[in-house]
């Protein structure tokens, strides 16, 4: 039997772990030339009329349509991607930027003398969430905004309604300091009273947050990389999760669902974030996604596909990739269909067809 699309509602009842008869998408999509070639529209010549186009064909992308049609620049070659001190990449329909995280900091000792909350507005400060966290009511207003007045405190029940925060605790040092000022400060003392303070501006996010008419909060931190852990699960336990059982108790308290966000393999984190309070992960495929369907029943998943079969374009490869993703998700009523490590632009067109057209057509519960 023919199950149609309802992506809002298949959504938020994968959310909320209630195994939807069609299993949704929850794809990072950044792929302009896959666009043209599944609409048959140029991307930068016609932007609104091929998303629209390509949501007729693929409703559960959910793609935002542009409201203009003007045309869009075509992306620099890459010789020419380059910026004052750094090279660029081809990042989806532009470049990316560079990474300048942390320039303002050379040593430690000026990391572990630096206080946030002395000067918690953030919003000439690049840290991906640079806004004001002067207290909880500037932050719900700025984020109350972006909601219908109408709505009132609660969501409509008619689709899911999601909010995300990308500094949820661990970005918060990452990205002020970079990398190597924030591991070197990690291991002093002094580090701890920094982390508490990085810590109320989230508390008051999240305080905030639970104002809001959303179903849904996904809580970003990329703590893990490819290979696991950036810092030892005993400093994790100690300084991190205790903090995300807190923040998303809150979030709990006021009916809300948390889902974590995380880049690279979660298997070492994964039961710790779980514990506190999460509904489910979105992560890499470097994870083992069954091994936590079985442990954690109805969990929200993301993130299994791997681009690396789709970069290599073989049929049979992505029809088995399609099918093990398939085979997780009759374990999980939470589970979405998902390129984990992204569709970027670079990946072949035919193989994104593949893929999606495979979910389609067999990705549907009995």
């Amino acid at each position: 039997m023919d199950v149609p699309f309802d992506p809002p509602m298949d959504t938020l009842r994968a959310f909320r772990g209630q195994a939807p008869r069609r299993i949704p998408h929850y794809e990072h999509w950044s792929c302009p030339d896959a666009e043209t070639y599944l609409s048959g529209v140029d991307y930068y010549e016609h932007p609104r009329r091929c998303r629209l186009r390509l949501a007729e064909r693929y409703p559960q992308l959910r793609l935002p349509v542009p409201e203009s049609d003007d045309p869009l620049p075509r992306p620099k070659a890459t010789a020419e991607l380059t910026r004052e001190s750094s090279e660029a990449v081809r990042w989806g329909a532009g470049e990316s930027w560079e990474w300048g995280w942390g320039r303002r900091f050379s040593t430690v000792e000026e990391v572990l003398r630096f206080s946030p909350l002395e000067r918690p507005d953030f919003t000439d400060i690049p840290v991906v969430e640079s806004r004001n966290y002067v207290d909880e009511d500037t932050l719900y207003r700025e984020f109350r905004a972006r909601y219908p007045a109408e709505w009132g405190d609660l969501p409509p029940e008619d689709g899911d309604v999601t909010i995300g925060f990308y500094n949820t605790l661990f970005m918060w040092p990452l990205l002020t300091f970079g990398w190597e000022r924030f591991l070197e400060a990690s291991v002093e003392p002094e580090f701890e009273r920094v982390l508490s303070e990085f810590a109320e501006l989230s508390r008051r996010t999240f305080r905030a947050m639970a104002r809001l008419p959303v179903h849904v909060v996904i809580c970003h931190d990329d703590i893990v990389g490819t290979r696991g852990p950036f810092l030892s699960p005993a400093w994790m336990r100690r300084l991190v999760f205790p903090r995300y059982e807190e923040f998303w108790s809150i979030l709990r308290a006021a009916g809300k669902r948390v889902v974590f966000m995380s880049d690279g393999n979660m298997d070492a984190f994964a039961d710790d974030v779980f514990a506190c309070g999460a509904s489910g992960i979105v992560t890499e495929p470097y994870t083992d996604f069954r091994a936590l369907a079985r442990r954690h029943p109805d969990c929200v998943l993301a993130g299994e596909g791997d681009n690396r079969v789709l970069t290599r374009n073989d049929p049979a490869e992505i029809e088995a990739m399609v099918e093990r993703m398939l085979e997780t998700a009759r374990m999980t009523g939470g589970y979405f269909l998902c390129i984990g490590n992204h569709i970027p632009w670079d990946i072949p067109p035919p193989a994104i067809e593949r893929y999606l057209d495979l979910c389609a057509e067999r990705g549907v519960r009995g």
